[in-house]
């Protein structure tokens, strides 16, 4: 019943459309809407009470009513889109009214359901759903409950930024990870000394990974390779050895994920690529010791003191782990009492010295039910903020009392899990739906923000009544507020500070799978088992995870998948294995990324997608598809079209039919059809190739609403682009926000002077190693560019205020620039780049001295290149000190001119300003050859 209010929500908006005039609805037709429309509507008030309560305080007949109204309005909903899009069917793309639509789909009804079938058909519907609402209202009035209030959207919290951003500021973690570094990589290397293991056993939440991970990067500089590798609880053998060849060397494994290599073969080129090599693996979340014998049978013994790292929840698998005196088991203890209270009060006040007195007490019988448990601790804490508010006392004893007996040594999963799904009946509605669909992805998997968000307007999660308001923008927001409540966690944070990928911790997985599966929202087949209560009810939604080849010889019951909204895949099959397409009547969400072998001639037939006339999000990306069907217009509710990474090369004329298409990713070997133009709905359009698609350059000047765009061209036909006519087209574009261009030679220099960037610009990247600007433009500066964060650019020639003048860019989070030669001395003053978290600077010398004290107080990761002999001369002082943010450090170490002695010299002192930093930043220094443009590791 969690899910049961958002699915309210939707049907309830549709019936109301349904009422409008346009859709000319008989007489008993439109009141039965409404008296449908009024007893839902009052069941939404009630069920958004009942989903802030846990199902096991709910007596076993509201659980059963509650389930019963998410299955009529889920299929109440199926019918009113069946009856609106066969309406709008065979309409033109040109605008008419919709009486014009209306009667045009009357004068078809033979042909489509036979005479009237369509009117009949909805109105049988809703007399059935109107009698069962009227069965479903008196039992509700035996459980009458208050209205419910909802969330506003809401940006990422920065203080749970700062927490993930660096593992080794975790409160409790540096000193156990100082000592297990110290352990690893002692001086003691005696010949006998072979590979050493450390395994690390603790229960849900203390933070093995964490900690983990902390080591790992701290020391996998001094390995010849490393790599780290999740497990979980239903491991793949095979998924297993290829993600540890490709952590290995990511360069000479690229395609080891697309190989249908075995398990003896991939175990023995795990152990011929590490025969002479000193290696440092982790192998986290072990929860089998079959599995570990697998994983060690794999690893080879050599003598170069290479480290194995294990982490479990279970003592006997950390034991087996262990085969030498020289390994050790480290188990996991509590955070202490300190600890843990810095931990919290940094999370809500971002200092452990701002607790207000009032709150100090409550705050300590808090910390005494988390029991030291950081997992515990960091989401009741997030639990006590909303929107960037701190809750007041009340709310924080609400919240106490409602912990009950906290966590405990006896049961720290159930307690754990107490704990957790308070946070999840605490969500607003519309979030509850958006959190439990993160239950279709594997565990471990590292989740895209944009593809989830995307999945999610598909499904129709995200609503807006304000047409000004783009919905990506509310999914955004949806995102966030997970984010800032430590329901999901950062994985990949970009270079200005943006959550690029999230990841779930296990136990939360763990909650959110339980809830969806009670709730029939998500059933997922994993490794030939079930996960759903009753698997004679109807599929919802239907994910398939590590299927190997038992699993592959059973067939769907097509009854079962007539009620699908979303298929997705998260497992290579075979394509003959896959359920016909046939069987979805219903299906919004398709995924068959990761779906069939590129070795087969054939690939997937998507012959029958274009019966698929529900279908919002067609995912395809990796997938072995060689083309997409010609008449693919008839997906005339398709927003998301994902092709990437395929085998299409030309897009079908009809595409550009699909009027409410939002978002296409291809990639730059994909031709374009003529008539993009029509497309006006487009949002995102990326890698869209000039040269094979020349037609674009002037059809762009339409596409007024696309937000995010990139262009290339290539280089021996650079000529042919008409460069006049694609800046006129991209002066059109005034919502674009991210423009990346690969452009060459003088294609790319015509925008310097005549292009007008739009106004809320964030994003201009023009790298490439093609052509660059023959100077800086003079559209960069702090007027034209108010809102540009990142800046990626190559000039020929560099002005001495021109790094200046891209300092003062007041949004600037991350500059990447190049430049061949520089004319006169640069100049940066002391208030230049206020908010840059990251400065790579190539192409020409210069050091941490040209940033003056108080320029770049926030820089996180500064590259740059240096001559050796000027440092050794004295001629550049190479200190950083006066960059107080400093977390790491790249420098490409000039060695032209300067002798071994001065090389040796030149990263000595280097190395030094780096340790003499107080933050001791991490560094990597490159012995760069100018003749060959070659980057060694130093």
């Amino acid at each position: 019943m969690e899910v049961a209010a958002g699915a309210m929500g939707p049907v309830i908006r549709k019936l109301g459309e349904l009422l409008v005039g346009e859709y000319n609805l008989e007489k008993r037709v439109k009141k039965g809407v409404k008296s449908l429309l009024t007893e839902l509507e009052m069941m939404n008030a009630v069920l958004c009470k009942v989903g802030e309560v846990p199902s096991d305080q709910l007596e076993q007949s509201v659980r059963i009513w509650a389930g019963k109204v998410r299955d009529l309005s889920c299929d109440m909903e199926d019918v009113v889109d069946d009856f609106m899009v066969r309406v709008d069917e065979g309409s033109s793309n040109k605008p008419t009214s919709m009486r014009k639509r209306v009667n045009k789909f009357l004068k078809k009804t033979t042909k489509l359901f036979g005479k009237g079938k369509a009117l009949h058909q909805i109105c049988d519907a809703i007399e059935e759903a109107r009698d069962l609402a009227k069965d479903l209202a008196d039992l509700r009035k035996r459980y009458e409950l208050d209205m419910c209030s909802t969330s506003n959207g809401a940006t990422i919290d920065p203080r749970v930024l700062s927490l993930h951003k660096d593992v080794g500021e975790l409160v409790g973690i540096d000193r156990t990870r100082d000592e297990l570094i110290k352990t690893l990589v002692c001086e003691d290397r005696s010949s006998k000394e072979q590979l050493k293991t450390i395994s690390i056993v603790g229960v849900g939440g203390l933070g093995k990974t964490t900690l983990t991970k902390a080591v790992f990067e701290k020391i996998k500089a001094q390995f010849d390779c490393a790599a780290f590798v999740p497990v979980g609880q239903n491991p793949d053998i095979r998924k297993i050895f290829k993600d540890l060849l490709y952590g290995l060397d990511r360069e000479k494994f690229k395609d080891i994920h697309n190989t249908a290599k075995d398990e003896k073969l991939l175990m023995e080129e795990i152990s011929e690529f590490l025969v002479d090599k000193r290696y440092l693996v982790v192998i986290d979340d072990i929860w089998e010791e079959g599995i570990w014998r697998f994983i060690n049978c794999a690893l080879c013994k050599n003598k170069l003191h290479s480290r194995v790292i294990t982490t479990t929840r279970n003592v006997n698998v950390s034991k087996a782990c262990i085969s030498s005196s020289d390994d050790m088991i480290h188990k996991m203890k509590p955070l202490s009492d300190q600890d843990s209270q810095i931990l919290f009060h940094r999370r809500i006040f971002q200092s452990e010295e701002k607790c207000p007195e009032d709150l100090q007490a409550v705050s300590r019988e808090i910390l005494k039910k988390c029991g030291g448990v950081p997992l515990a601790i960091i989401t009741i804490a997030s639990l006590l903020v909303s929107n960037q508010r701190i809750k007041n006392k009340e709310e924080w004893m609400h919240v106490h009392n409602s912990m009950g007996r906290g966590v405990t040594q006896g049961d720290n999963v159930k307690d754990m899990n107490k704990i957790l799904s308070l946070s999840y009946y605490d969500l607003p509605p519309h979030l509850k739906p958006c959190l439990l669909y993160l239950s279709i992805f594997p565990e471990d998997f590292e989740i895209q923000r944009d593809w989830v968000i995307w999945r999610w307007l598909a499904e129709g999660f995200i609503q807006c009544d304000n047409k000004e308001t783009r919905l990506f923008e509310i999914g955004e927001s949806y995102f966030n507020e997970l984010m800032n409540r430590s329901l999901i966690q950062p994985a990949k944070i970009n270079q200005e500070g943006t959550v690029v990928t999230c990841s779930i911790h296990d136990m939360v997985l763990d909650l959110i799978c339980s809830l969806s599966s009670e709730e029939n929202f998500i059933s997922i087949l994993d490794n030939g088992n079930w996960h759903a209560p009753n698997l004679q009810r109807k599929f919802r939604r239907l994910s398939l995870h590590n299927i190997n080849a038992k699993v592959q010889n059973r067939q769907f019951d097509s009854t079962s998948l007539s009620k699908v909204r979303t298929f997705a895949v998260f497992s290579p099959v075979t394509c003959d294995w896959l359920p016909s397409l046939s069987s979805f009547q219903f299906l919004r969400v398709l995924d068959l990324g990761n779906c069939g072998s590129h070795e087969s001639s054939s690939g997937i037939n998507l012959k029958y997608v274009r019966n698929l006339i529900h279908l919002r999000y067609l995912g395809l990306k990796g997938a072995d598809v060689h083309e997409l069907p010609v008449d693919i217009c008839k997906l005339q509710l398709l927003q998301i079209l994902d092709m990437r990474g395929t085998r299409i090369n030309e897009l079908p004329a009809s595409i550009v039919q699909l009027s409410n298409l939002i978002c296409l990713y291809v990639y730059a070997d994909v031709k374009l059809p003529k008539g993009m133009e029509n497309l006006t709905s487009l949002e995102v359009l990326q890698n869209v190739n000039l040269t094979l698609s020349p037609h674009i350059v002037k059809e762009l000047s339409h596409l007024t609403e696309v937000r995010e765009l990139i262009l290339c061209c290539d280089s021996e036909d650079v000529d042919l682009i008409n460069m006049d006519i694609l800046i006129e087209s991209l002066g059109n574009l005034q919502k674009l926000q991210i423009l990346w261009i690969d452009f060459g030679g003088r294609l790319i220099d015509c925008m310097r002077e005549s292009w007008v960037p739009p106004p809320h610009l964030h994003t201009f990247d023009s790298w490439s190693s093609q052509g660059s600007f023959l100077r800086l433009p003079k559209w960069i500066n702090s007027t034209s560019l108010p809102h540009l964060s990142t800046l990626s650019i190559v000039v020929e020639e560099l002005q001495g205020d021109d790094l200046q003048v891209i300092g003062m860019l007041p949004a600037l989070r991350s500059l990447r620039l190049r430049a061949s030669r520089v004319m006169g001395t640069l100049v940066v003053r002391a208030d230049a780049f206020p908010f840059t978290r990251s400065c790579l600077i190539w192409g020409f010398l210069t050091s941490p001295c040209l940033f003056p004290p108080g320029a770049m107080p926030r820089v996180q990761l500064l590259e740059f290149e240096v001559s050796a002999r000027s440092i050794t001369s004295g001629e550049v002082d190479c200190g950083m000190g006066h960059l107080p943010s400093l977390e790491h450090v790249e420098v490409d170490l000039q060695c032209e001119n300067s002798s071994d002695d001065e090389m040796k010299t030149a990263k000595a002192w280097l190395t030094r300003a780096a340790e003499a930093h107080p933050n001791r930043p991490t560094i990597n220094i490159y012995f760069l050859r100018p003749e060959t443009s070659d980057s060694t590791l130093y």
